[in-house]
């Protein structure tokens, strides 16, 4: 055995150990085998793997952190393993089902504005969709007025998309007027994930003149007198829905003039919204103003891909800005920031021809000082530093 192990090259107990197996299993013994130790010492028992399984059979939405806390409860004398191994557990067993990565919109980092006056703030939300008894799909779009409360359009659209949700908008402003700001989710089409969370529609309220102000994901309740009425809607016209969408439609409009002209609502000292709300002084206009830009900015035009020009180079910004002018503010010889009528929404790097998102802001300015003449305009100056970041929407 010596003189072999030496041929070999290999330790006297290794030759001993391949003869051993080779004498209990024959030629298959001496396969090679896992290094692998056959437990852990921390290894969790069997036992309580199967405890953990049973109770995530009995309750499959629970995740590992109310398991391990019901478990506890149940049995504390034991050691349970941590929510992490509970975790991996569950996904060894094939009881998790990963969520699918979504794009995320640029949250929107400003204070949402005080609705202290009338056309203040307008509010604007799908109710959330239901069948009506025929097995037709309605989508009601409602807009309201945030102070006085006043339900401005109760409105079932055929498809959530920017043309349909455009038009009751539309409507909207030509009979009432146009807002200051309008406070949305930040769910198509009222935002994407676009440059700034902007989105067509948002566009489009920008070049009239309106904030679009976003809540935080996750957040209804900062559009809380929105969502009130959604409760209130629900009840009346949804449970039980009507026979198919052209009753469905009449409900709606029935609740919308109960809500505005006899509900009375505590937070109005119970007066009626119609008696409180008051149409804006602010008229739809003729054509949509175009943004103006001073000369201390460079204009591009944003071309059908999104791209706009610099130098000899295609720098891509936007497809949602597809067709409008935005304004290059610079900062040092190197940065820009990038602005669409007053909102800054990107910085450009004109060395890399690189496009970068705006988080936090410091502050602006609308007065555009010109020599005999201190009026506002829709260009503001930004006060921010160099390589300090400011926010992708920040209203004025």
């Amino acid at each position: 055995m010596t003189e072999l192990c030496q041929q070999y090259e290999i330790a006297r107990q290794t030759g001993y150990v391949w003869l051993w197996r080779y004498r209990q299993a024959g030629v298959p013994g001496l396969v090679e085998r896992s290094r692998a130790a056959h437990r852990h010492r921390n290894q969790t028992p069997e036992e309580i793997e199967r405890m953990v399984l049973e109770l995530r059979q009995a309750h499959m939405r629970w995740g590992p952190r109310k398991l391990q806390r019901v478990l506890e409860r149940d049995e504390p004398g034991r050691a349970w393993p941590a929510t992490s191994t509970i975790g991996e557990l569950l996904k060894r067993e094939g009881l998790v089902v990963a969520r699918k990565k979504r794009l995320r919109t640029a949250p929107y980092s400003e204070p949402l504005a005080h609705a202290d006056g009338a056309n203040r703030v307008w509010c604007a939300d799908f109710k959330g969709w239901f069948r009506t008894g025929d097995g037709e799909r309605i989508d009601p779009l409602t807009i309201s007025d945030a102070h006085s409360r006043y339900l401005l359009r109760c409105q079932a659209v055929e498809k959530t998309d920017t043309a349909r949700v455009q038009a009751i908008f539309e409507a909207a402003f030509r009979e009432y007027g146009v807002p200051a700001a309008i406070r949305t989710d930040n769910g198509v089409p009222f935002a994407s994930s676009a440059v700034a969370g902007l989105s067509r529609l948002a566009v489009w309220w920008i070049k009239l003149g309106i904030v679009p102000e976003r809540i935080a994901a996750g957040h209804p309740e900062q559009n809380g007198r929105h969502e009130r009425m959604h409760r209130t809607l629900k009840q009346e016209v949804a449970q039980p829905p009507a026979a198919n969408r052209r009753k469905q439609q009449r409900a709606l409009h029935r609740f919308r003039q109960e809500y505005n002209q006899v509900r009375p609502h505590e937070a109005l000292q119970m007066r009626t919204p119609a008696s409180v709300y008051e149409a804006s002084e602010r008229k739809f206009p003729a054509s949509v103003p175009e943004p103006e830009y001073p000369e201390s900015m460079l204009v591009r035009s944003v071309r059908r891909r999104g791209h706009f020009r610099w130098q000899k180079y295609e720098v891509f910004l936007s497809e949602v800005l597809w067709g409008e002018r935005v304004g290059l503010l610079p900062v040092d010889d190197r940065w820009f920031t990038i602005y669409f009528a007053q909102f800054p929404i990107a910085r450009f790097d004109s060395q890399e021809l690189r496009v970068t998102p705006l988080s936090m802001t410091r502050g602006f300015s609308k007065v555009n000082e010109v020599e005999g003449d201190a009026s506002p305009s829709t260009a503001p100056q930004p006060l921010v530093e160099r390589n300090q970041k400011v926010s992708g929407m920040c209203p004025v």
